[in-house]
């Protein structure tokens, strides 16, 4: 049965952060992902991951200006003093709070820039990058998100990834492979499961259409998960979706793959 970690700032949104700990550890998960959490105090976050029995495992690297439309510095030229900067806050971050997992965001290609020198970029920082983050322990994940969400973001095609992870050659630098964006792109995905599981770190999941609960829209999630059981994936599967409603009355397809509470 996949390890399913609870995106807390997606999912129970309807409580303070301070409460999402102890409702995802309620609604059985072991484990929790949350994109941005540089203006949460660390010592609070240990605090309730102790206090619930749960791991956080997986962090973006800052974005850079989200008002402006920055959606991660490292494949962006010119901004590599930049992107050295968030890398050292999400590490720092990540030591604290033990995280073992950084999403190195590419950011979204800036005009009249060629896409080949933002590749050349991004190769360089992910292979600087992932000599930091080694000596923390930290994997370096990057993930193919979709072009409708994000229009002229830098990596759209898992392929593309398995590329550059290939060429970065550092055994910490490794594939999210998020479900919801690589069906929007091209399908395909127990292919994707079977070809590029070997370079997954992690794996997160979504409705499609409409980026809700996986049980709405057009993906079989129980065979993927069932292909995951059977390729022996021992990773966590982020749940990074906003509820269709109020969460918990969304869960009913977890019920299944909980963990039973002891809180």
């Amino acid at each position: 049965m996949p390890n399913f970690a609870c995106n807390i700032a997606l999912l129970f949104t309807e409580l303070d952060v301070t409460e999402r700990f102890a409702a995802a550890a309620s609604a059985g998960f072991r484990a929790v992902e949350y994109q941005f959490p540089y203006d949460l105090d660390p010592r609070m976050l240990r605090d309730q991951l102790t206090a619930h029995d749960l791991e956080l495992v997986l962090c973006n690297t800052p974005p850079g200006n989200l008002g402006a439309g920055e959606r991660g510095l490292a494949a962006i030229p010119g901004r590599e003093r930049d992107f050295t900067d968030s890398l050292d806050t999400a590490l720092s971050f990540a030591d604290q709070i033990s995280c073992p997992n950084l999403h190195v965001m590419a950011g979204v290609i800036p005009d009249r820039v060629p896409l080949e020198k933002c590749r050349e970029t991004f190769i360089e920082n992910l292979k600087h990058a992932a000599l930091q983050a080694a000596e923390k322990n930290v994997a370096l994940l990057i993930e193919p998100i979709n072009n409708v969400d994000i229009p002229g973001y830098f990596l759209n095609y898992v392929h593309d990834a398995a590329r550059i992870i290939d060429e970065v050659g550092e055994p910490n630098v490794r594939l999210q492979l998020d479900i919801y964006h690589a069906q929007m792109m091209r399908g395909q995905l127990a292919d994707h499961i079977h070809r590029y599981l070997p370079i997954t770190g992690h794996i997160q999941i979504a409705g499609v259409p409409g980026r809700h609960e996986p049980s709405i829209g057009e993906i079989n999630y129980p065979y993927l998960f069932g292909l995951l059981d059977e390729l022996a994936y021992k990773g966590w599967v982020g749940c990074e979706y906003t509820p269709a409603g109020e969460t918990l009355a969304g869960l009913s397809w977890f019920e299944p793959y909980r963990t039973p509470s002891t809180t």
